[in-house]
C-alpha cells in the first residue's frame, strides 16, 4: 500500500477523513482496489465477495470502483490490456534473424519476469485465474487475446494472415505451454517462473525429444 493511500484515509475507517474534506470524493487507485479484492478473495472466497465489498474495503463507492474495472472478474486480471501492449513491443524488438521458435520463447519468458516483491501477488492472481471455476469463461476471452498476440507475430514473420492455420496453431500452442508452465509453478513454489516457462517452451520446440523434455 502506498503512503499516499494511507494519507488520504482510503484504507479502513475513513469517514472522518471524508467529512474533513467537504465536497471532495474519496480517492483510490486500481492497485488499492486490486489488493483489497485479493485480501477479500482469500478471506471469503471469490464468488462470495461482491463489488460493494471491494469498494467498501477501500472506502469508496461502487461507482468509483467501475471507473477502474468493468467487473469483479477484471480485477483479477489487473492491467492485462496494457501488459499485452508490452508483449507486442517485445515481439517488435526481436531481430529478424531470430527464429520464430526462439522469438516466441524469449518473449514469453521476458514477459513473465516479475519483481521478487510482486511474486506473492502474482501467485494469488494465477491461483484465481487457473483454479476458480467462476472465472473460466472470462479467462477464455483473455487467453484468446494473449494467443492472438503470438499469432500476429508469427503471421507477420510468415507473411500470411493472422487467422491462417499456422499462426493460429502457434498462438494456441504457446498459450497451452504457458498455462502448463504456470500450473507447474503454482504446484512447485520453490521454482522460478521464468525458468519453468523457458524449460517448457524448449521442450515444446524440440518436439519433446531434447534434454529440456
Amino acid at each position: 500500500m502506498s503512503p499516499s493511500d494511507k494519507k488520504e484515509g482510503v484504507i479502513g475507517d475513513n469517514s472522518s477523513a471524508v467529512r474533513g474534506r467537504a465536497g471532495r470524493r474519496p480517492s483510490t487507485s486500481a492497485v488499492a482496489l486490486e489488493r483489497a479484492a485479493f485480501d477479500l478473495f482469500d478471506e471469503r472466497g471469490f464468488e462470495e465477495t461482491t463489488v460493494e465489498d471491494i469498494a467498501a474495503a477501500v472506502g469508496v463507492s461502487k461507482r468509483t470502483f467501475f471507473r477502474y474495472f468493468s467487473s469483479k472478474n477484471d480485477v483479477v486480471w489487473g492491467n492485462f490490456t496494457e501488459q499485452l501492449q508490452a508483449m507486442r513491443a517485445l515481439f517488435g524488438r526481436c531481430p529478424p534473424e531470430q527464429s520464430i521458435r526462439d522469438a516466441v520463447r524469449s518473449v514469453v519468458v521476458d514477459f513473465n519476469r516479475i519483481d521478487a516483491a510482486q511474486v506473492p501477488w502474482h501467485r494469488k492472481r494465477m491461483q484465481l485465474i487457473l483454479k476458480v471455476p467462476a472465472l473460466q469463461a472470462h479467462s477464455t476471452l483473455r487467453y484468446q487475446e494473449w494467443s492472438t498476440v503470438v499469432s500476429e507475430f508469427v503471421a507477420d514473420r510468415l507473411g500470411v494472415d493472422a487467422r491462417d492455420l499456422v499462426p493460429q496453431v502457434a498462438g494456441h500452442c504457446a498459450l497451452g505451454v504457458a498455462v502448463a508452465g504456470y500450473e507447474h509453478w503454482l504446484d512447485h513454489p520453490g521454482e522460478q517462473l521464468t525458468e519453468v516457462l523457458d524449460r517448457a517452451l524448449r521442450s515444446w520446440a524440440s518436439g519433446f525429444a531434447g534434454p529440456a523434455a
